[in-house]
């Protein structure tokens, strides 16, 4: 089952990921949302539209901009709605 973990911590798992472009958007409710606070940082995608991110709060440090996800994607990306993606290079995931 597809995990994402930082620093031995879990912050989502989910065997309902959707893959987009080889990245696990991991579904709402399988992300432990407390971890997390809600970045000042944007993107827009062509095809997916504008991503909103998110950094990680654990043990007294912030990782920032370490997920992302589509709150108002385009119709092509509305399978991954408010589904979170994790930068490989920041999270561990494995699954």
């Amino acid at each position: 089952m597809p995990r994402a973990t930082l620093n031995g911590v879990t912050l989502a798992e989910s065997d309902r990921t959707e893959v987009v472009e080889g990245n696990h958007y991991f579904p709402p409710d399988s992300v432990r949302m407390e971890l997390f606070r809600e970045s000042d940082t944007t993107t827009h995608c062509p095809w997916k539209g504008d991503a909103s991110y998110l950094s990680v709060e654990a043990d007294g440090a912030v990782d920032e901009d370490v997920a992302w996800y589509y709150p108002q994607p385009m119709d092509a990306a509305k399978n991954i709605k408010d589904h979170v993606a994790f930068y490989g290079n920041k999270v561990e995931v494995a699954g």
